[in-house]
């Protein structure tokens, strides 16, 4: 997943990592110093099912389900925050986000939908999978036409990042967003960086 790659450039190094919804085993594999996930969804059955296998794979890791009138208060605790829904209303809002925080967003992919308000873009430095994401991610549309956000402030892409050639996250109170439509090729590259991550560390525990 395209998250991941982004988690790796632009989480804050000075907090512990806490992500949230069905990619935490993802960013599990290529974040292994994460030692607490939270777990929401609005079906109850859905976040109950999660954590079990969570608990399961990772019997060393504090696995904790929101209850369904937690999830603001999770966010503000959260250092990150991984949102993967269909929503076509706002699920995260950005007035409670920490210093610091990082939101991935990488469920909605049509104009009609929305995990996140203005706030949040408003508040956070935001990064992108590729271009097609200004026009079919609905927060970046939504948030375009409303004249919260234009082009020039997004930050970058996501193969910038990986390159090197646009900068991160610059300090350790920045908010850094970033908005996922979805392509092969980065969910190819976040399937390499977790295998490479899983075999360093396997060695590391066998050395």
């Amino acid at each position: 997943m395209s998250s991941v790659i982004s988690v790796n450039q632009l989480i804050c190094p000075q907090t512990p990592k806490k992500p949230q919804t069905a990619s935490a085993k993802a960013h599990l594999a290529a974040l292994p110093s994460i030692s607490r996930v939270l777990v929401w969804n609005r079906t109850r059955a859905k976040s109950a099912a999660l954590v079990a296998r969570l608990r399961e794979s990772h019997p060393g890791l504090a696995v904790e389900e929101v209850d369904g009138n937690g999830m603001d208060e999770a966010v503000a605790a959260a250092d990150v925050v991984s949102c993967a829904t269909g929503s076509r209303e706002p699920i995260v809002r950005g007035a409670l986000l920490r210093p610091g925080a990082h939101l991935d967003l990488v469920g909605s992919f049509t104009p009609a939908m929305r995990e996140c308000d203005d706030d949040a873009l408003r508040r956070g430095r935001v990064f992108i999978d590729f271009e097609a994401a200004m026009e079919e991610a609905g927060e970046l549309v939504g948030a375009v036409q409303r004249g919260v956000l234009r082009r020039e402030d997004v930050a970058g892409t996501l193969s910038e990042l990986a390159a090197g050639t646009v900068v991160g996250r610059r300090s350790d109170d920045e908010i850094t967003v970033f908005k996922s439509v979805g392509t092969a090729v980065v969910d190819l590259l976040a399937a390499q960086l977790a295998y490479e991550t899983h075999v360093a560390a396997t060695k590391d525990a066998h050395a």
